[in-house]
């Protein structure tokens, strides 16, 4: 008898034990999220920015500029719910300004044009990266999520799921066959 009671305790630490585990392991990757959501905003705001100081630098033609400054300025002040697409549409005005891989060279050749266009084709260059370094931490907390365990037992806790960030963040090729 007392056997018995003896191994049921051990199988239940042993479970106790698993499941702290899952719960730590859970914590441990939406901490990874935030650190990457993070990330992610840094190299969205240093896109931003430096796409907008290239606008007001007066190195572009006033329709270029116009066009880069109104798409940087909306991804900067865009809200959470809203930003997906503000950045999208960020890119989507880099990609239509440096089309043309001349514009690019003209930005090179103004004073001051050669340290922002490398800039500007570094923040371009680390956006995607940023953004599949959150991407793949959401899908493994995902993942982790889905399980029964972690629903049954609910260690996810309070925490939010959590999303994806998805947006176009194709570079510009005339800024990349560059650098």
């Amino acid at each position: 008898m007392t056997a018995t009671l003896i191994w049921i305790l051990v199988a239940l630490v042993v479970i106790g034990l698993y499941l702290s585990w899952t719960a730590g392991r859970l914590d441990r990757l939406h901490a990874r999220i935030d650190a990457a959501r993070a990330a992610l905003d840094a190299q969205l705001l240093r896109r931003a920015s430096v796409a907008q100081e290239l606008a007001t630098s007066g190195v572009l033609d006033p329709a270029a500029s116009i066009v880069l400054y109104e798409a940087a300025h909306a991804a900067r002040q865009a809200e959470e719910d809203q930003r997906e697409v503000a950045e999208s549409e960020l890119s989507q005005a880099l990609r239509a300004v440096f089309a043309d891989p001349r514009q690019v060279e003209e930005v090179r050749g103004a004073p001051g044009g050669e340290e922002a266009a490398r800039e500007l084709s570094e923040a371009v260059r680390r956006v995607p990266m940023a953004r599949r370094f959150h991407n793949d931490a959401v899908g493994a907390a995902r993942r982790l999520r889905e399980h029964r365990k972690v629903r049954w037992f609910r260690l996810a806790g309070h925490a939010p799921f959590p999303l994806s960030f998805e947006m176009d963040d194709e570079p510009p090729q005339a800024l990349v066959d560059r650098t």
